[in-house]
């Protein structure tokens, strides 16, 4: 079975937890003793219905207010797919978790309450799923129980967010009507709304296609540790550890070790205690080389004729995440796949508002969970991609040095 990785996004108090409470628990996910669990919490906060938020939930302080504070990841599966759900706060003072978990989705999964229609935050989590190039979104509107199950209303809303997606990046979009609280077309479809025929929440995550989403042309693998356990059973072995980030390695391949420029042949690939014929992302493998070549964490195996070029200037676009503004000058620590360098903010060539998608350009610097796109000048080359062409070699982070912070996240639209 394949995998698919989701995140939630959207406002505060549309429903998400509640969403994936109903998901798990429509699926067969969940434990009885789980839901007793939850429906004796329930009944102690007065509620006259089950909370499933309580399933994702976890900390008390979550519980206490009633909202997600940090990212979540549950795990369930049905007999088509496995899936990881990534479940993202509302806040905007959590943007940043909500940057975290939707940076490795397949799928961004935006909830509106029907009653509110599109508000700032919703536009928010779609100029980001649609910057982290998240390859498919679905727009669930939620509360439909709300609003009598209306036609109009979900008329309204798909007209509206459509509109707004024809200024982004969204190759795959699928606008679905639900209660999160009641069932209706999560898993089963509803009889309430017989006026929608598409198909369900549960339906449209099984049957999604993203084996394509990858790049399987152009081979990345960013070396991660030297494998050299130096026992009597493996004496010389000398291997390369690391999660393939793009195209397919496979044995006798010509590769070239990065930014070195050396070449040699690959001897083997192995996963645990068996060697494959072939690596494909997202594996996490080990690599044999034929030559014994100087290889360290932080170099990358490629192939010779399909090479990333080494940079030191970027330009990216960056979701900063710290209370302390971004400014010109300031230096940071950047870690770009496996390897750590330092940087200098050139410039910030603009901020981008997230409701007109309007560019900034006369600011001087990126308040919290404000995006912008910025110039770093490295200390020592990166082998990056641009973001839309590899997910995994056109990201970064960048950390204050002083206290191991991660104080922003980039999108590589080049390298100069």
């Amino acid at each position: 079975m394949d995998l698919l990785r989701f995140a939630t996004a959207g406002s505060v108090d549309d429903g998400k937890s509640t969403l994936i409470g109903r998901l798990l628990l429509d699926s067969k996910s969940i434990f009885e003793d789980q839901l007793e669990a939850v429906e004796t919490t329930s009944r102690g906060k007065g509620y006259d219905y089950t909370d499933l938020a309580l399933l994702t939930d976890g900390l008390r302080s979550e519980r206490e207010q009633g909202i997600t504070i940090d990212v979540a990841y549950r795990y369930f599966a049905t007999p088509t797919r496995k899936f990881i759900i990534a479940d993202t706060p509302g806040h905007v003072q959590y943007t940043r978790n909500m940057v975290t978990g939707a940076s490795t989705a397949d799928l961004g999964l935006v909830l509106v309450d029907a009653r509110q229609g599109l508000t700032e935050q919703s536009r928010r989590h779609a100029v980001i799923l649609s910057l982290l190039r998240v390859p498919h979104l679905v727009l669930a509107v939620n509360k439909m129980d709300l609003v009598d199950f209306s036609q109009e209303t979900y008329e309204k809303i798909h007209k509206e967010f459509t509109q707004f997606a024809t200024k982004l990046n969204i190759p795959d979009l699928e606008v679905i009507p639900i209660s999160a609280l009641q069932g209706d077309n999560v898993v089963t479809r509803s009889e309430k709304m017989s006026w929608y025929s598409g198909p369900t929440l549960m339906h449209h995550l099984e049957h999604v296609h993203v084996a394509s989403d990858r790049d399987l042309v152009d081979v990345r693998f960013p070396v991660q540790y030297v494998i050299r356990p130096k026992s009597d059973q493996h004496h010389d072995y000398r291997g390369y550890g690391g999660m393939v980030a793009g195209g397919v390695l496979k044995k006798g391949d010509e590769v070239v070790v990065l930014p070195s420029g050396m070449t040699s042949k690959i001897a083997g690939i192995d996963l645990h205690d068996k060697e494959l014929d072939a690596a494909f992302p997202p594996m996490s493998v080990t690599v044999r080389l034929e030559d014994d070549v100087d290889v360290s964490r932080g170099d990358m195996i490629a192939r010779a004729n399909n090479a990333p070029k080494p940079s030191q200037d970027i330009d990216a676009m960056i979701c900063w995440m710290a209370d302390e503004p971004l400014r010109p000058r300031q230096k940071l620590a950047i870690k770009h796949t496996t390897r750590v360098a330092r940087a200098l903010v050139k410039d910030i060539q603009y901020r981008l508002d997230v409701n007109s998608l309007h560019r900034d350009q006369e600011t001087k610097e990126l308040g919290r969970n404000e995006i912008g796109r910025v110039q770093l000048r490295t200390t020592v080359p990166l082998l990056c991609d641009p973001y839309s062409k590899n997910r995994t070699t056109g990201s970064f982070i960048l950390i204050d040095e002083a206290t191991g912070v991660t104080v922003g996240a980039g999108m590589i639209n080049s390298g100069a």
